[in-house]
């Protein structure tokens, strides 16, 4: 295959030391893109590391609190001197370990003035500690370890199941940065090629694609021609040809022929970094159920601190009881007033909801949008890998040439395709059970193949080619497949036009299914695709 490794073309120079600012710019922008997926999966590690923890220091907590050990009956058993002290230990522990999740959130809480769960629980374990270390040392009472223990551990549970629950999406970003590559083949004004980090490429420089790479860079192609597969942008598989003055998209993949490439955007102005963005701030966004979760809480908390207000005021102001009394009743309507459940039952439903959804092939980005998924009445599907099999498949062969039967029509075509690696090519290669040997193959950038075959010059070219060497045919047997919108290829022996094959993406056998029983719901069906409007 002719690699056209040896193109020279205009080049811009560039003077990079001058640009040292903007390069660790772009590399922080870079650098935030891949440590977004690593710092959410150290938040969701972090947040199961506290919440094992917790759990296994809860066991002795309850076993040592004197009020657990009353309602199971078993303080003489329990009991030992000192007991109050390793009680006290490891509760404090907690407290700040398990604890400091909500303690770190109440103070962020409280400067954006945006109160929430996080406020709620801080205020309920923050008053059960300081009350339990006032009775452990000093204070008449009872010492609600036990409370806080339960309270940190479930609220860390509950935590660390719904951040694992969105982490699909945060995989889907790191998979959306690894589309992109990390070299770049810089072409200097004297059209000398440096290979360096992308991060290092600014605007109106220009880069040399080989075939086979991905493009490193969003930009306008200056020389050159070749067929790009852009299926990560659109996910339609046919390749796309690309000339001068065509626009490219860094992250898609080029085929055959050499590109170079002027570049027209760099670091978060590129369409990858516009795409990455859109999923980091689908994944932040919070359902409505949590919405309502936070606003139930900012009311709980104003009833556990009115509540206690009121109760401290009954009990010792009016009712004349001792301090101690009061203190204690007060303190107790302030932890009961933090709902384990509403802490616990709001990530559950959204983790096993996801996780069902995944094992189903749908991937939540947007938790509001599935949350209102029960009252759709229309979906809209890609067709291209959704409908379809996202590959092709032959679905006709017309003879243009007597001496030319279907047979003999796909065993040339797919002697001279077997050389390339183009999908239409490769779709044509194995629908023929053999070949013939194959010499001087070429490609033909962005129109097909070509090749000597017994002794004769074929070639397996676009309509566009023979449109434009003016290769005469019997247009009438062709048309049709044309106006189908299916993807037709020509063989061409001896500049003569001898067959034309006809290619489409192939149905999935499951979509018919699909549709069938969607409509049976009353919900309307769409197709929504990139394919010529034929």
């Amino acid at each position: 295959m002719d690699k056209n490794h040896g193109q020279n073309g205009s080049g811009t120079s560039h003077d990079h030391s001058t640009s040292r600012n903007s390069h660790n710019k772009k590399s922080k922008e870079h650098g935030n893109h891949d440590g977004h997926g690593d710092h959410h999966g150290a938040m969701v590690a972090d947040f199961r590391r506290r919440f094992w923890v917790a759990l296994i220091l809860t066991i002795p907590i309850l076993a040592l609190s004197p009020m657990i050990q009353d309602f199971l009956g078993i303080r003489n058993l329990m009991a030992f001197p000192g007991d109050h002290i390793v009680l006290f230990v490891l509760s404090t522990f907690l407290y700040f370990y398990g604890g400091k999740p909500f303690l770190l959130g109440i103070v962020r809480e409280v400067r954006t003035r945006d109160f929430g769960m996080m406020t709620l629980i801080a205020i309920a374990i923050t008053v059960a500690f300081v009350y339990s270390v006032a009775v452990t040392f000093r204070l008449p009472g009872e010492v609600l370890y036990w409370e806080l223990a339960t309270l940190i551990t479930v609220m860390l549970l509950g935590h660390w199941l719904e951040m694992r629950s969105i982490s699909g999406a945060s995989r889907a970003l790191e998979s959306l940065v690894k589309l992109m590559p990390s070299v770049a083949h810089r072409v200097s004004g004297n059209g000398s090629v440096e290979d360096m980090s992308v991060e290092q490429i600014d605007k109106d420089d220009v880069v040399l694609v080989k075939p086979g790479e991905k493009i490193p860079v969003d930009g306008k192609v200056v020389e050159g021609e070749s067929s790009v597969n852009e299926a990560m942008i659109t996910g339609e598989s046919t390749p796309v040809y690309k000339g001068e003055q065509s626009d490219v998209v860094g992250g898609s993949v080029n085929g055959e022929g050499s590109l170079k490439i002027q570049v027209t955007r760099t670091g978060e102005e590129s369409y990858l970094s516009q795409m990455i963005n859109l999923v980091r701030e689908a994944q932040q966004g919070k359902s409505k159920t949590q919405v309502l979760a936070n606003r139930a809480a900012v009311w709980l908390t104003a009833v556990a601190l009115i509540g206690g207000a009121i109760t401290i005021t009954v009990w010792y102001l009016i009712l004349g009881a001792e301090f101690v009394f009061a203190i204690e009743r007060t303190v107790t309507v302030m932890v009961i007033a933090c709902p384990h459940a509403l802490g616990l039952a709001i990530p559950l439903v959204i983790a096993v909801s996801t996780s069902l959804s995944a094992s189903r092939g749908l991937l939540i980005k947007k938790r509001p949008a599935f949350e209102s998924a029960r009252k759709i009445q229309a979906i809209l599907f890609d067709k291209t890998g959704t409908l379809t099999e996202g590959k092709f498949g032959i679905s006709d062969v017309v003879a243009l040439a007597e001496d030319f039967d279907e047979e003999k029509i796909l065993l040339w075509a797919a002697s001279v395709e077997s050389h390339s690696e183009h999908p239409i090519a490769k779709a044509i290669y194995e629908s023929s059970p053999h070949t013939l040997p194959v010499k001087d193959f070429k490609a033909i950038a962005g129109r097909g193949a070509q090749g000597q075959v017994e002794g004769k010059e074929v070639m397996a070219v676009s309509p566009a080619f023979v449109k434009e060497k003016k290769i005469s045919y019997d247009e009438k047997n062709v048309l049709t497949l044309l106006e189908s919108g299916k993807t037709v290829i020509f063989l061409i022996v001896n500049n003569r036009a001898v067959g034309a094959i006809a290619l489409m993406d192939i149905i999935r056998s499951e979509s018919k299914e699909a549709i069938s029983r969607l409509k049976e719901m009353g919900i309307k069906t769409i197709m929504i695709t990139g394919d010529n409007r034929k």
